[in-house]
C-alpha cells in the first residue's frame, strides 16, 4: 500500500510538472528544461503508469506516447460548421470588404455602422484542426475535411505537445486552429528522407499535413508539430469563473488561459489604414518566423456584429485573410522565344499571359536551355506554375497537365536564329546543355556586351543603362567598349532627351569608370565563361592583368574554381586577335588599381549567399567576405563552408542542408564578420 502511495503522489507531481513545462514552452514561449530533461520526466511518468494502471486517468500527459497505429480514421461530424476565409489580394479589395460589410450592419443599425473596431491576426500556413473538450478533458481532434464532414484524428492530436490534454477550467469547448511545422524541423524531416531515399516534402504545410494523416500516431510525436489556436466555436461552462467572450480579442485572451499556444502578434484596430500599416510590417517579417505566414486574417472584433454579419454559403462575411503577393502562381504560356545573351548564348524566354507574383507583375520567364523544356515538356499554350524567390528571376517549376486541350504544340529548337547576325546559324555547345550563336557580331549580342560592361558588376557607369547605349549604338557613335571613353558632349547634342546637365553627370561617370580593379575589368570584358565569381579568383591568382593575358592553359586549369572548360575560354579569348586589339585600346584609357590580396580569420573559406539580405545589399556582402579573406562562390558543393541565408532563398538552401553546410543567418553572418 506504501508503494502504492508513493507512486501515486509521484504520478501527481510528475504530471504537474510536465504540464508546467509545456505551457512554459508552447503557450508562453519561455522554456525553462531542455528538451532531453523534458522527455526523461515524460518517459518516468509513462513508466510509472504502465506499472500502476489503475493510477492513469483521463487527459493524463502519457496520454501523448504509446499508442497502437490505427488501421484508418473514423469520419465525423462536426457539431459546428466549419467555414474558410474569403480572400483580398489588395487594399482596394479590403475596402470594397469594409464598405460591404457597413452596408449589412448599417441595414440593422445605422448606430453599430458608424464604429468598427477589428482584429489583425496573423494568416498561418498550416492545417486546420478542429478540438472538442469535454468537461476539460480532450476527447475529440479533428480535421477540418468539407467543412461538414472531418476525419477523427484524436490519436495524433495527443501527440502534439502544445495541445493541451487538460484545461486549466472543467467546461466544455469546442476551438479551431492550425497544425504547423517549424522551417527548421521541415529541414529535418526532409534530410532524414532523403538519407532513406524516400521522396521529400514540398513544404512545410504539405508536411504537416501529411503527417497528421499518418496512421502511427508515434510518427507525429517525432516530427514535433506544433500548433496556434484561434477560434471558439462553442462553450458551455458551468464554472463561474468563465464567461462567454464578447470579442475575438477575448476569445484569444481566453485560450491562452486555457493552455492554448496563441500566436502572440494580434492587434485591435479601429481603421483599414492602420491595418495596411501592420500588412505591409509583416510582408517584410514573414519569412523571420519559424512557422509559415501567408497573410493577415481581419475580423470584426465584436462578437454581436459578428453574428448580425453571419456567413455567406462557404465563409464569413465578418472576416477575410488579406493574403501576401504569391510566390507560385498559375498563367498560360503563349509563347517561346530565343534571345541572345552578351557571349552569343541562346536563352528560350517563355512568354506569358501577365500574371501578379510576389507584387509585380510578370510576362516572361526563362526556360534555361532545350534540356529544361524537354525535362518540363512545356508546350505553347500550357497552363503552367510560375515561381518567384527573392530577387531570382521568375521560373516555370511545373506544367499543370491535367489542363491540357490537346492543342497545346511542342517546342523545337531551330537551326537558325535573326538575332545571330550573319547566316543565322546556331550550335549547341559541346557537352553543355546550351545552344549558341554560330556568328558572334550580331547588332543584338553587341548591345548585349555593351550593356554589360557599363552594369554595376563590371564598370559601374551610372546613367548609361541600355536605353541610352541603344541611342548611342544606333547613331554609331559607339560600336566597341573602348568608344564609350571617347565620348564627348557633343555627341549627345543631336539626340532626343539630352539635357546639359543629365549629359555632364554621364561623362563625369565615364571619367571614374577609368579607375578600376582587376576584377570589375575582367568582368566586363564578357570572356566566355568568366563572371563576377571567376573574375576574382583570377584576380587574387594573377595580381596584375599582363600575368592573366599570358597565363598558359595549365596555370589556369589549377585554379580553385576554373578548371578545364572555363581555363580553355580564357585561354582562347586572350589569343584572339581582335581581342587582343581591343584590350589594347582599352588600356589606353582604363587604369587598373593594385589588387589587394587580404588575409583574415576567413581566409580560404568559401561562402554562398542565396535569397534576398535586408541588412547589407549582396554587393556589400561579398565585399566584406573577400575584406575577411574569404572567397565566394556561385553554387554549394561539398567545398562550401558556409551558407549566408537571405529571406526567399532559393534551391541553394536545400543543397546547403543535403550536404549538411553551416547555414548562417544574417545576424549569424554579421556576427561572423564583426569577429574578424
Amino acid at each position: 500500500m506504501a508503494k502504492n502511495t508513493t507512486a501515486k503522489k509521484r504520478i501527481s507531481q510528475l504530471r504537474s510538472l510536465i504540464d508546467h513545462h509545456r505551457r512554459a514552452y508552447h503557450t508562453h514561449d519561455k522554456p525553462e528544461i531542455s528538451d532531453e530533461a523534458y522527455d526523461s520526466l515524460l518517459y518516468e511518468l509513462v513508466s510509472l503508469e504502465t506499472a500502476h494502471p489503475k493510477l492513469k486517468i483521463s487527459g493524463s500527459t502519457s496520454e501523448r506516447v504509446g499508442a497502437k497505429p490505427l488501421e484508418s480514421f473514423k469520419k465525423v461530424t462536426h457539431s459546428v460548421r466549419q467555414w474558410s476565409l474569403d480572400n483580398v489580394f489588395n487594399i482596394k479589395e479590403l475596402y470594397k470588404w469594409e464598405e460591404k460589410i457597413r452596408r449589412i450592419l448599417e441595414k440593422e443599425d445605422s448606430n453599430i455602422a458608424k464604429t468598427i473596431e477589428y482584429c489583425a491576426e496573423l494568416k498561418i500556413d498550416g492545417f486546420k484542426v478542429v478540438l472538442t473538450y469535454e468537461n476539460g478533458i480532450l476527447a475529440q481532434g479533428a480535421t477540418r475535411g468539407d467543412g461538414v464532414t472531418g476525419e477523427d484524428v484524436t490519436q495524433n492530436i495527443r501527440a502534439i505537445r502544445s495541445i493541451p490534454l487538460k484545461l486549466s477550467k472543467k467546461i466544455n469547448i469546442i476551438v479551431g486552429g492550425e497544425v504547423w511545422l517549424g522551417k527548421t524541423e521541415f529541414a529535418r524531416i526532409n534530410k532524414e528522407r532523403e538519407k532513406r531515399g524516400g521522396p521529400l516534402f514540398a513544404n512545410p504545410r504539405n508536411a504537416a499535413a501529411g503527417t497528421i494523416r499518418q496512421l502511427d500516431s508515434n510518427v507525429v510525436l517525432r516530427r514535433k508539430l506544433d500548433t496556434f489556436m484561434y477560434d471558439i466555436n462553442s462553450l458551455s461552462s458551468g464554472d463561474d469563473t468563465v464567461s462567454v467572450p464578447d470579442s475575438q480579442k477575448g476569445e484569444l485572451e481566453l485560450l491562452k488561459k486555457l493552455g492554448f499556444r496563441v500566436e502572440e502578434h494580434f492587434f485591435v484596430l479601429n481603421n483599414l489604414s492602420s491595418i495596411e500599416e501592420f500588412y505591409e510590417r509583416w510582408t517584410l517579417k514573414k519569412d523571420k518566423t519559424d512557422f509559415g505566414v501567408d497573410g493577415v486574417v481581419i475580423k470584426v472584433n465584436n462578437i454581436s456584429k459578428q453574428q448580425i454579419l453571419g456567413h455567406t454559403g462557404k465563409s464569413p462575411r465578418f472576416a477575410t485573410a488579406f493574403k501576401f503577393p504569391a510566390l507560385q502562381v498559375t498563367t498560360k504560356l503563349l509563347n517561346i522565344v530565343l534571345q541572345v545573351g552578351r557571349t552569343g548564348v541562346l536563352t528560350p524566354v517563355a512568354i506569358l499571359e501577365p500574371v501578379v507574383v510576389d507584387g509585380s507583375t510578370v510576362s516572361r520567364a526563362t526556360l534555361h536551355n532545350e534540356d529544361e523544356i524537354k525535362r518540363l515538356d512545356v508546350r505553347v499554350g500550357d497552363t503552367i506554375i510560375l515561381q518567384k524567390a527573392g530577387d531570382v528571376i521568375p521560373d516555370i517549376v511545373e506544367v499543370v497537365k491535367d489542363l491540357r486541350t490537346g492543342k497545346e504544340k511542342k517546342y523545337v529548337f531551330p537551326k537558325k536564329v535573326q538575332v545571330c547576325g550573319g547566316n543565322g546559324r546556331i550550335e549547341r555547345i559541346p557537352g553543355q546543355a546550351a545552344h549558341r550563336c554560330v556568328s558572334r557580331d550580331s547588332f543584338e549580342q553587341q548591345k548585349q556586351k555593351l550593356y554589360y560592361f557599363v552594369s554595376k558588376k563590371a564598370l559601374n557607369i551610372d546613367g548609361l543603362g541600355p536605353r541610352i547605349i541603344d541611342m548611342l549604338f544606333e547613331n554609331n557613335l559607339i560600336n566597341t567598349y573602348d568608344d564609350i571613353f571617347t565620348l564627348k558632349s557633343g555627341d549627345f547634342s543631336g539626340l532626343a532627351g539630352f539635357k546639359e546637365k543629365s549629359v555632364q553627370n554621364i561623362l563625369r561617370a565615364i571619367k571614374e569608370a577609368k579607375h578600376t580593379t582587376l576584377p570589375h575589368f575582367l568582368t566586363a570584358l564578357s570572356i566566355d565563361q568568366v563572371g563576377e565569381e571567376t573574375a576574382h579568383d583570377l584576380a587574387e591568382h594573377f595580381k596584375n592583368f599582363d600575368s592573366v593575358e599570358s597565363a598558359t592553359k595549365e596555370e589556369l586549369e589549377k585554379i580553385e574554381g576554373v578548371g578545364e572548360v572555363v581555363g580553355n575560354s580564357i585561354y582562347n579569348w586572350f589569343r584572339n586577335r581582335e581581342n587582343k586589339k581591343l584590350v589594347k585600346r582599352l588600356l589606353k584609357h582604363v587604369n587598373l588599381k593594385e589588387t589587394k590580396v587580404h588575409k583574415g580569420k576567413l581566409d580560404g573559406k568559401i561562402f554562398v549567399l542565396t535569397g534576398t539580405l535586408q541588412e547589407v545589399g549582396r554587393s556589400e556582402a561579398k565585399d566584406l567576405i573577400r575584406k575577411c579573406g574569404g572567397v565566394i562562390s556561385s553554387s554549394v558543393s561539398k567545398k562550401t563552408n558556409y551558407v549566408v541565408l537571405g529571406e526567399n532563398p532559393g534551391t541553394k538552401l536545400g543543397d546547403a542542408t543535403r550536404l549538411g553546410i553551416t547555414i548562417l543567418n544574417e545576424k549569424a553572418f554579421a556576427k561572423m564578420l564583426t569577429n574578424q
